[in-house]
């Protein structure tokens, strides 16, 4: 049986605006509609093969609805200007898809839909109909079938039923007595889905509850007699017209012939670089050429700063590289050959793999090379550890790797590779000191796009279109997953050289970007390149712990738990569990009555920390729950884990440190987590005790103070917090005596305190709301504060303004030194995306400067201990604090020291001061 595919535009067309970031082309235009649409209609396509096909618009202006009830549609919003902008590139570039496109004058697509939909089954024609809109589920029949993309929904008169409860005949009356708000059609007010659903269900039709209107009871009968009269009208408005007399037929609706110029045409304007390559290799003469290989690569790098698409959307065809020419070297002349190409190369893609992603532990299997030879890029792949039945006699791992040794460790011989700082832990963890590192791919993607992610994988696809093997690809997944040493080799050489070969092709085509942005080069080279070098050494050193300490402190936090437990098992007036967020909900929404802050996705009243510490402000149950949790968490994180993490080798507990994870610059710990042990509690004061000096040592702790308040005072030029920072006031006391009104020295506890939280708030962005609710205020005397705030610190009201202007204007923001704080939402159309973007345009320049200025003292500190030869040690970054482990005879020395160092890396307007301590511990230093 033919079939007639309908795809509903104006559905599409909402769905992708607000589904996809803010894309634009170079020239600023916004593109995500129009990438959103096109990638729909191509999975459809592909989906639903069809004999006749359209997409359906609704056209501009009235319709005969608005005739027959003025309010319909009128209090919509107006489209978007960015959408409204790409309406007619996005009809063209359908129409050149081989797309027939129906828009009429005065009609809704719904209409156009439901007239179409009619005569096919009227000429028994199949019609599948792609749209989110309920309202078309009256047109399902046995003809006539719904489809959703986004939710993978097919609706046939079955699934009508099954979705909203009445068979596709009555939704029409199931719409009337709900009606539309935003299509401003009302319904009878206070019936939802249950109540049309029980009446109809009752009553058998629409007529059939007019009919029995009378016999309804309490106050949603008298809303139903109350709206009788507009019944009729109701119902005319929410049915599709289905006998529109349309100036085109089902028959003339067959799919067309692309139109590859035009096609062309509009994704170079669009710059749709993949679709660009699917309609085939351009000419010499197209703009869109480059000169890097066209097996790989056929249109250059992605200039503009869109956003990822939503995989769902995105369907595109990505060239595999050639794997056929990588060298697996197995015997000791290949490997005198590739030492004699290391030897003379100006720079080698390095890249090892190993048995364990813990970089303390892990062991080579096997190393992979990528240079220029004879003018060409060649890869290789070493194995070195590959054990399974049948594997291939392999070179000896010490010999090999002394033979490697000279050109390891060697300043002169360059080397670039993705997230070398792992690999250097591993080339340690067998005596090699790695050197001549150069290049990173990991850092210079995330100096470039730090909101977009730098695995090898996005980077190979993003910047060559390249799609690589996946590690999963070569050892599986879950139970079946085999250890890299378990791989057949030459599955190995697949994936192991292609890492290098792929690295460097990255690396040659983000290097002329970093070229042609001086601050962002300078960033790379001067500060995230030498960081990783900090770091790496940070890691190795590692942090001793007094396991024994934090194991009683488990037995004490467990008993504390066991006592809290009773004692909300009490207020409950049950034994329950604690644990269990639905037994909880239970208790306190049902049980206790307690009201519901805010529901979980499925429905069920929820139980977070945000929902228990409304509630706590004014019943005991929530907040013995928040006790409890806060204690299970520094149980379970730290007191129980810790100890099982010291590694064996050193006794020492060693932290990752990952640098391309926050959009910010800021550094994130791991595995584990040392920057999150809380300090507001004295339990988890106690957790840090347990960090401790060696004997003969001292730990020594050097922070920034009110780094992020210095830096907006900075930035915002502001008359009298610089004058307040210049002399050494209090700048909280300084805030709350402007604020009030009083001087300094009147000033109360309480007045200072609320003068802290506007200070660190408007930093976050917090809003009069936030602030009352911080404060325990009314929101107008919020309000009043945050207006007197602004009217004394008048730099910083127009810092915050220019800030979002500058945002707006070029889709970043920058800190001090340059870095590049991208916010892909600074222009979306919806409007709580919008604003957190804005929020974060303020805070981001202070947070990233204060990332920016540890990063600076990091490598100053570490290189005035290696300049001095210092035995004191950087053992961990928290923050904007520097923690050392410290010979008591050097103490003296780095106490003196750390102050000129640290504030001594930039020049800001306001003096930059340090705070420093020392101690048995971590907690005593700090």
């Amino acid at each position: 049986m033919p079939t007639l595919l309908l795809v509903d535009g104006s559905s599409y067309l909402y769905r992708a605006f607000h589904a996809l970031p803010d894309l634009r082309n170079t020239a600023n235009e916004p593109t995500g509609a129009i990438r959103g649409v096109l990638s729909m209609l191509r999975v459809l396509e592909a989906d639903y093969k069809a004999d006749y096909r359209a997409v359906v618009f609704d056209a501009k202006g009235k319709t005969f609805r608005e005739d027959w009830y003025p309010e319909y549609k009128a209090h919509r919003p107006a489209m978007p200007e960015d959408l409204a902008a790409q309406i007619p590139l996005l009809h063209e570039c359908i129409r050149a898809a081989g797309w027939p496109l129906v828009m009429i004058d005065g009609v809704e697509a719904d209409d156009v839909i439901g007239t179409l939909a009619h005569a096919a089954t009227a000429a028994a024609i199949d019609c599948v109909i792609s749209t989110g809109d309920k309202d078309l589920a009256q047109l399902v029949n046995h003809h006539v079938t719904l489809i959703n993309t986004m939710s993978n929904e097919t609706l046939d008169e079955a699934g009508v039923l099954a979705k909203f409860g009445v068979p596709p005949e009555r939704i029409v009356d199931y719409l009337t007595l709900m009606g539309d708000a935003v299509d401003g059609v009302p319904g009878v007010n206070k019936v939802g889905p249950k109540t049309a659903v029980k009446w109809l269900t009752q009553y058998g039709s629409l007529d059939g509850v007019v009919a029995h209107a009378d016999q309804i009871s309490g106050v949603v009968g008298e809303n139903l007699r109350q709206h009788l009269d507009f019944l009729p009208l109701g119902k005319k408005l929410v049915t599709v017209v289905c006998n529109l007399d349309l100036p085109t037929t089902i028959t003339e609706l067959t799919p067309q012939v692309p139109d590859t110029d035009k096609l062309r045409e509009f994704f170079t304007r669009l710059e749709f670089k993949s679709w660009l390559r699917e309609l085939g290799a351009p000419q010499k003469d197209d703009p869109t050429v480059t000169t890097q290989d066209a097996a790989h690569v056929a249109v250059p790098p992605e200039p503009s700063r869109d956003g990822l698409l939503n995989p769902s959307l995105d369907k595109t065809f990505i060239t595999e590289p050639d794997r056929s020419g990588y060298a697996c070297i197995l015997d000791a002349t290949q490997l005198d050959t590739w030492l004699a190409r290391l030897d003379t190369a100006t720079l080698v893609a390095l890249d090892t793999e190993t048995t364990s992603l813990n970089p303390m532990q892990a062991q080579l299997v096997g190393i992979s090379f990528a240079l220029i030879t004879d003018g060409e890029l060649q890869a290789a792949y070493l194995p070195l550890g590959h054990v399974y039945a049948g594997a291939p006699q392999q070179l000896p791992l010490t010999e090999t790797l002394e033979k490697l040794r000279p050109w390891l460790e060697s300043a002169q011989h360059q080397k670039l590779g993705q997230h070398l700082k792992y690999d250097r832990h591993i080339f340690a963890n067998h005596g090699m000191q790695l050197a001549g590192i150069v290049e990173d791919t990991l850092l210079e993607s995330y100096v470039l796009e730090s909101d977009k992610p730098h695995d090898l994988g996005s980077l190979a696809a993003r910047h060559c279109d390249l799609k690589t093997l996946s590690y999963d690809d070569i050892t599986g997944k879950g139970a079946s997953r085999i250890s890299f040493a378990q791989v057949d080799i030459l599955r190995a050489t697949e994936y192991a050289a292609e890492d290098a070969d792929v690295t460097w092709q990255v690396h040659q085509v983000l290097r002329p970007q970093l070229a042609a942005e001086p601050a962002l080069e300078d960033l790379y080279r001067e500060m995230e390149l030498p960081v990783a070098e900090v770091l790496f050494r940070i890691e190795r050193n590692g942090v001793l712990i007094d396991a024994a300490a934090l194991t009683q402190q488990s037995h004490e936090l467990g008993r504390k738990m066991q006592t809290i437990e009773e004692e909300a098992q009490a207020l409950a007036g049950q034994p329950f569990n604690l644990n269990s967020p639905k037994q909880l909900a239970e208790i306190l929404f049902v049980r206790q009555a307690l009201p519901v802050v805010k529901k979980t996705p499925s429905g069920a009243p929820s139980t977070d920390e945000e929902v228990l510490e409304k509630l706590a402000e004014d019943y005991p149950l929530p907040k013995k729950i928040l006790e409890y949790r806060s204690l299970a968490k520094l149980k379970n994180t730290y007191t129980d884990k810790l100890p099982q993490m010291v590694e064996h080798s050193t006794g020492r507990v060693h932290t990752s440190f990952s640098q391309a994870v926050a959009v910010t610059g800021r550094l994130a710990s791991s595995e584990p987590n040392l920057q999150n042990i809380p300090i507001r509690t004295p339990e988890g004061r106690r957790i840090r005790s347990a960090f401790i000096a060696p004997p003969g040592h001292r730990i020594a702790s050097a922070d920034y103070s009110q780094i992020e308040l210095r830096i907006m005072a900075h930035l915002s030029n502001d008359a009298r917090l610089l004058d307040a920072f210049a002399k050494g006031e209090d700048v909280h006391r300084a805030t709350a005596a402007e604020i009030f009104g009083i001087t300094p020295i009147e000033v109360t506890s309480e007045q200072r305190r609320a003068a802290k939280v506007i200070n660190f708030g408007l930093i976050y962005g917090m809003s009069a709301f936030g602030l009352a609710r911080e404060l325990k205020l009314d929101r107008s005397a919020a309000a009043a504060y945050m207006d007197r705030y602004f009217a004394r610190y008048p730099g910083v009201a127009r810092y915050m303004e220019e800030t979002r202007q500058a945002a707006r204007s070029q889709g970043y923001v920058e800190t001090i030194f340059g870095r590049r704080l991208w916010l892909p939402e600074i222009r979306s159309a919806n409007a709580a995306r919008r604003q957190g973007a804005e929020r974060a345009a303020i805070n981001a320049p202070m947070q990233g400067t204060a990332a920016d200025l540890i990063k600076r003292a990091m490598i100053k500190v570490q290189g005035w201990l290696e300049q001095q030869k210092m035995r004191t040690l950087l053992i961990l970054q928290v923050h904007d604090e520097l923690v050392l482990e410290v010979p008591e005879d050097e103490l003296a020395t780095v106490r003196e020291a750390l102050p000129k160092l640290m504030s001594g890396v930039a020049e800001l307007k306001v003096p930059l001061l340090i705070e420093i301590g020392a101690g048995a511990n971590w907690d005593e230093a700090h």
